[in-house]
Order: C-alpha cells, then structure tokens, then sequence
C-alpha cells in the first residue's frame, strides 16, 4: 500500500499488537502525532507529563504484559529528557521501542533548533538504535527493532526518525520474518551442561537458588518454582527477583544484599552450593564476591554470556533461556530433602516484632506489612528508590500471584508513579500500589494528572519525612551525621495537593488511622493518596 512513512510507522504498531503508547509530542514528530490520530481507535496514546516518564510508563506496562512496549517523544530536549528512562529500561532489561522525532535530514549535524544525537547519547543503554535515513528502510527496521528488544536479554530499542522522513511516501508492506547477521540469540543450554548443573545441586548438602529478574524476562517463574519444590531447595531473591516466589512459601527466605534480610544473607553465607538463576549479583547483592567463590559452588543460568562470572566466578556457566534450561532440568529432577538445612535458616528468620515509632509518626515496617496482609494477592506493587524501597522490598509480603516492581539496577528516582500507570492500563483488574518518598514523589507527581486524564486508578503510598532519607541515612552511618542537601523544606502539603486534583487523601500519623488508610487503599476503586508520617530518623535497617 501507498502512505507516508508515518502512517506506516501507525501501521507497524498494529502489526506488533501495540493498543497503547506513552509519548509527549513536538514540532520534529508531528507527522506520526497526525497518522496516529486516525488509529485512535486501535491505539490508545497517553499524554505523560514529562518525557521520562513515558519511558518509564512503557517499562511497568512490559513488565506486567510481557511484551515491548512503547514511547515516543520529540527531538533535542524532548529525546534527551527520555535517557534517563531508557537507561533505567536497560539496566533492568526491560523490552521497549522509543521512537524519537528528529530534525530535517538534510539539518543533521547543524545545530539546528531542537536537534540532538540522540542516537549517540543513548548508544550506552540501548541494545540497539537506528538513524532512520531512508523511509523504504521502515518496516525492516520496525520488525527488527520490536525483534532485537523483546528477544534474548530484553532491553530498550531506539528509532530516531527525521521529520522529512517521517513525510515521505513509501510503498509499506511489513516483513513476516527477521534475520539479523550477526544477532542469534542463545536459548536453548547445553544438555551436558544442564546435566552437570543438576548433579551438583544433587550432591549439595545445603543448596540454595538465587532468583533475579531473567526469570521474569524469561517467563520462567513456574519453572522455577517447581523446581524448588521438588528438589526442596530453599529460595532467596535479588530486588529484581522480588515476587516470583510468595513470602508464604516455606522454601523462601527473602531478598539477599546490603538491604536484604539476614535470613537470605545467612543462607548464603553457609550455602555449599548457589544456584544463580537469571540473575547478575551486583554490588548491592554481594559485596563481597571473592570470598563467596572461595567457600562456595556457583552455578550461574543466564541468556547473556557477558553476565556469567562478570561479578561472581562460576563453577558452572550455562547460557540459556532460563525457561528452556529450567525445563529440561525439571525432566530430570529428582524429589529430595533438606530438611535440618532449611530448619537452619528458619532459626534467622526475622520475628514479627515492629519497635513503637515516635509520637505522630508510624513505624514503616509496621505499616508495609499490615498493607501487605491487607490487599488482594494478585496485587502489583510499584515501589520508588531510597528508604520506601527497602521498606516495600523487605516488608511487603508478597502473596501467590502478587508482582513487585521496581528500578534495580539505575535506581532512577521518580519511577514508580508512571511505571504504576503502565502496569495498571497492562493489568487492569489488578490493584496496583505506588510506594515513594517525599523525595522521589516529588520529581513524578505531575503524573497524577496522567492518571485522572485517562482513569487509571492506581493507590498511592507517600512515605514523609521530610528528607532524602536514604542520603541522609547514608550521612549519619558514614560521615558522622553531617546531614546536608537532604532536607525537604518547602515541600507541598501532600493530602492538599491530592485535593488540588480532586483525588481522595488521608494522612497516617499513629496505628488508628494506619488501619483507617489501608482500608480505604484495599475498597477504593478510584485513583487515592495517602500519606504516611515516618521518623526523620527512621533505618533502613
């Protein structure tokens, strides 16, 4: 068929089955902005109000469809203010298409109003981006961009499209197949490997799994979860493992890490063998990773080879799809027991007992908790970065079919919010729970009028303290307590602010209206707030 090139950009969207896009239009992505307007029935766009938070948007809505999803955004600042977004999507290896506007063809490299390289900034946390130079060269390069971000490690893709490109006429017909040189992804494991991997967690006196967030990536979570139960193998997490196994599960022990629980750093203090799965075991998981190696058995699954002994050697590298690897491994398993191994680690697991906060505050551990028991099982979480993470990490007790969302590896502040947005209009009937700081609330509360703009209902939870509090804990354990850029003076009245945009608010100061707000989060059906008075000096730990 005969169109512009923009109106074939519409046209591969639908042939990929995307019903919604997250963008903020300007004069370089007008074209497409205009060809999307008579799709309005087969695309939803959602005006965010910042770049970023598109990107973000995108990253909750993949998450919890377990598909690409996508951004757009203009070119110069609008572009730049989407990097954030695609670094914390790639950190995380999370699948989407960010599409960008650019400037004239012939204006590249000119310094043009609104011209950026995007393609350049961005070349660090993509997995691959294209200059869109040539329209005839669009429906090869949408296939292969939605291809490249959804398949192997997942990660964020970019198009940069000129506008006179965007204008052009082309003859669309959209390729059936891909075939990349030089892009093969792995997926299927060696089976000699996945024999030697087995017999070692065979012959372990005291095994343990360590789940990340490939196995999300790679919809293993059944898989893996049998495993365990055959084989009795108790389960610790890294923060993007968070949800694939309940806090009810017998077999688990919780997120290990610098902010984990001592159950999961106990056991992998005194586990013989560590069986990684899709998971990369950075810094703020191990921190000491060459003693491990000296005292312990590490088996590592992970679908990119780079990730393998990049922090933590392995005794037994296997790459693959974790899925596919997980599989056969569960053909050849074995039903055994651990017993006086997982007696052991239940010795360290933590006693549900919640220090009394001062006077007008709450305890937050306390309240995640009592908020976790409260809500449905099949509740998303979207937590933030700072303090309310840890506490929603460590605290909120996931239930069978509950999901924990966060930013992992950039730990980009001001993500929970949009991320929310996305993985509500993905699950629609699920509730979906926003945990953040007044810091992080703060970069991201102009979201609120997203979400009444398209009535997406999501809960949100604001932790105040007025301050940075993860800073300023990080100030008063390493530098003495000399507390400085941290405080929050001059922040808005949260509950006034919610009223401001007609949303439903309540303020927690003691345990009466604690109880009070999770019940209005677990009945309303509506877009909520409440805000949640912590001690300016409240730990993490």
């Amino acid at each position: 068929m005969r169109m512009t090139a923009a109106q074939a950009i519409v046209e591969c969207l639908k042939a990929e089955n995307i019903k919604v896009v997250y963008g903020y239009p300007g004069a370089a992505i007008c074209p497409f902005y205009d060809a999307l307007l008579d799709a309005k029935d087969d695309i939803k766009h959602v005006l965010v109000r910042h770049e970023a938070n598109g990107g973000h948007a995108a990253n909750g809505y993949a998450r919890i469809s377990g598909k690409p999803a996508v951004c757009i955004a203009t070119s110069g600042p609008g572009a730049v203010n989407l990097v954030t977004a695609i670094a914390t999507a790639y950190a995380d290896s999370i699948p989407i298409v960010c599409i960008t506007g650019q400037v004239n063809t012939d204006q590249i490299g000119r310094d043009v109003f609104q011209e950026a390289d995007i393609t350049g900034a961005a070349e660090p946390f993509v997995k691959h981006s294209y200059l869109l130079s040539d329209p005839k060269d669009l429906p090869r390069v949408f296939k292969e961009a939605f291809y490249i971000a959804g398949t192997g490690r997942p990660g964020p893709v970019l198009i940069d499209i000129p506008m006179d490109v965007q204008k052009a006429e082309i003859d669309f017909e959209y390729p059936e197949s891909v075939s990349i040189r030089g892009y093969k992804p792995s997926s299927k494991g060696n089976y000699n490997q996945i024999k030697r991997v087995l017999s070692a967690l065979e012959s372990a006196e005291k095994p343990l799994i360590c789940i990340g967030g490939g196995v999300f990536a790679s919809n293993a979570q059944n898989e893996i979860c049998k495993l365990a139960e055959i084989m009795q193998i108790p389960v610790i997490t890294t923060m993007m493992g968070i949800s694939v196994f309940s806090d009810e599960n017998p077999l688990f022990f919780g997120m290990l890490g610098m902010h984990g629980v001592a159950s999961a750093n106990r056991a992998v203090n005194d586990c013989d063998v560590l069986f990684l799965v899709g998971a990369r075991v950075g810094d703020r998981a191990v921190r000491t990773p060459l003693t491990l190696e000296k005292t312990t058995k590490i088996l590592h699954i992970d679908i990119d080879p780079a990730e393998i002994g990049k922090n933590v050697g392995a005794d037994y590298p296997l790459v693959g799809d974790a899925k596919l690897v997980l599989q056969d491994m569960l053909q050849m398993a074995k039903p055994m027991e651990h017993k006086e191994w997982i007696n052991h680690l239940n010795l360290s697991k933590a006693k549900k007992d919640f220090d009394k906060a001062p006077e007008g505050t709450v305890n937050p551990r306390e309240f995640m908790y009592k908020l976790s028991k409260t809500m449905p099982a099949n509740t998303i979480v979207s937590a933030d970065v700072g303090q309310n993470q840890i506490w929603a990490a460590t605290g909120y007790k996931i239930k069978d079919g509950g999901r924990f969302i966060t930013s992992g590896g950039m730990g980009t502040m001001g993500y929970s919010v949009p991320a929310a947005i996305g993985a509500k209009m993905a699950a629609p009937d699920r509730p979906v729970v926003v945990i953040c700081g007044d810091g992080s609330f703060q970069m991201e509360f102009m979201e609120l009028a997203t979400a009444i703009q398209h009535g997406v209902a999501i809960k949100i939870v604001v932790m105040t303290n007025n301050r940075l509090g993860m800073v300023r804990e990080l100030q008063t354990n390493g530098y003495n307590d000399r507390q400085t850029a941290v405080f929050l003076d001059g922040s808005p009245d949260f509950i006034k602010l919610a009223n401001a945009y007609g949303i439903k608010s309540y303020r927690v100061t003691n345990d009466e209206t604690m109880d009070e707000a999770i019940d209005m989060l677990k009945n309303s059906d509506e877009l909520c707030l409440i805000e949640v008075v912590v001690d300016k000096m409240a730990k993490t730990l």
